[in-house]
């Protein structure tokens, strides 16, 4: 779904963390304890309302999946929703009625039924989806300023819900997200398809085998050039994506690296997130392309661009390791993730070449001579069940075959009654650094506090990613 732009004090991200979210505005001492904004506190549980660990999808033979979304990226995931067995696209949602009605086209040129089309009705088309279909699964992919209330919506008809990144962009948001998951018996989560990388997953494998030693640090990020994309009229309907970069300084979009580095830290099943500080640079790679590329007759000449190129996160947690977490898209660069974990015996570095295959590693007592290892001689042992199952299925899904990946576990899932991988709470916790980043370079880059989204059952192993293997059901 797209929409066109109405500037609201919801759009300018921060805004309801700036309200006193930092008591102090210059840069932290040494020693100085993290500030805390306001809804970093974790409001109390309703009577009645529990947890969502551990809580398993109520098992359905066939999902049926409501589409909200069908730009760029819910339109590339259709096909891999209507391949994954047991999966049933039954409705299909946009404010633009052609993509509907497009999208509807492309489900039943495959022989399946024609999912109901929702579209150009305004705002209100994906409740009127909502209200009227019975739905297992509604899968969100609308610009970042309608996550949350769709979201929210969803999860209050009785379905599960997953988001594309972020689910929400205010400290807020997350928070009302995470009780609503709670008091609806619902499930939400992220649809962070990086985490179901072969190399992330395989180096989550290794460092729950212990291949790094003690994990002590991780460095990820979304480092990607998108500056073509984002002057280029269409790609993103009505602007969507180059306007946030005149709202606000934050990380807008830092989960693809740092989720997979949380996994691999256990945070929120062993450890947690406690502190954020954020720096950025100057805001000076759109003005240039802007100037070089785009025609003096363009509507962004009228745009003031404030977030900086890159944005840096430096997260610790409460076993005392840190988290390096990056954004930059205005940048001439080629694309990376960064993907690096390192402990006491070891370290992997992702993307150090011009593809996966340029990945490396140093573990002892394995290696030696201060030389790095390609990490295609250890993936091997470490392939994750899952694509060690699906490898050749989903050669032809997005991304490499990660988006796949993540749709078939999804639906997989909820058939056959499991835990998902990835819950809400996960999913807040690798959303914050989009508002905690607000509050930070606010304050001059002081620290700011994380909140707890478990509200204290972080400390209790769990599985996640590191599922074991079981079948699709029949």
């Amino acid at each position: 779904m797209s929409d066109s732009f109405h500037p609201s004090r919801r759009l300018v991200i921060g805004g309801a963390v700036a309200a006193g979210a930092v008591t102090a505005a210059a840069v932290a001492a040494p020693g100085q304890a993290a500030a805390t904004p306001r809804a970093s506190r974790a409001p109390r549980r309703a009577r009645g309302q529990k947890t969502m660990i551990d809580v398993p999808f109520e098992a359905r033979d066939v999902v049926r999946i409501g589409l909200i979304g069908l730009g760029n990226r819910g339109m590339g995931m259709l096909d891999s929703w209507v391949a994954v067995p047991g999966a049933s696209v039954v409705a299909v949602c946009d404010i633009r009625a052609e993509r509907a009605t497009t999208a509807a086209d492309r489900v039943e040129a495959q022989g399946l039924p024609r999912p109901r089309e929702y579209g150009g009705r305004g705002e209100s088309t994906y409740r009127q989806m909502l209200a009227r279909e019975e739905l297992d699964l509604v899968y969100i992919a609308t610009p970042w300023e309608f996550h949350y209330e769709q979201g929210k919506a969803a999860l209050r008809t009785g379905a599960h819900v997953g988001v594309e990144l972020p689910i929400a962009t205010e400290l807020d948001e997350l928070w009302d997200l995470v009780d609503t998951s709670e008091r609806t018996r619902r499930h939400l989560f992220l649809m962070e398809n990086c985490s179901y990388g072969r190399n992330e997953l395989a180096m989550l494998k290794m460092a729950h085998y212990g291949l790094f030693g003690d994990i002590t640090n991780g460095h990820g990020g979304y480092l990607h050039d998108l500056r073509e994309l984002l002057f280029a009229d269409g790609y993103y309907t009505d602007d969507w994506r180059r306007l946030w970069h005149t709202r606000s300084r934050a990380s807008f979009y830092p989960m693809h690296g740092l989720a997979p580095i949380a996994a691999a830290m256990d945070i929120n099943r062993g450890d947690r997130m406690t502190t954020l500080q954020a720096t950025d640079t100057e805001p000076k790679g759109l003005y240039d392309y802007r100037e070089r590329h785009v025609p003096r007759d363009h509507r962004s000449w009228d745009e003031t661009y404030v977030n900086g190129d890159l944005v840096t996160c430096l997260i610790g947690t409460a076993k005392g390791r840190v988290i390096r977490a990056e954004h930059d898209v205005s940048s001439p660069r080629p694309y990376s993730r960064i993907n690096s974990l390192a402990g006491s015996r070891g370290i992997m570095e992702d993307y150090a070449g011009t593809d996966s295959t340029g990945a490396r590693i140093y573990v002892e007592p394995e290696h030696g001579g201060h030389s790095w290892r390609g990490f295609s001689e250890l993936r091997p042992d470490f392939d994750h069940w899952l694509w060690k199952k699906l490898g050749d299925e989903a050669a032809n899904g997005g991304h490499g075959g990660m988006d796949y990946i993540l749709q078939w576990r999804v639906v997989q899932s909820i058939r056959a009654g499991l835990v998902p991988d990835i819950d809400v709470y996960d999913s807040a916790a690798w959303c914050s650094p989009v508002p905690l980043s607000v509050a930070s370079l606010e304050a001059g880059g002081a620290p700011v506090e994380v909140p707890d989204f478990t509200r204290g059952d972080w400390e209790t192993p769990r599985l996640g990613l590191d599922s074991r293997e079981t079948e699709m059901p029949a």
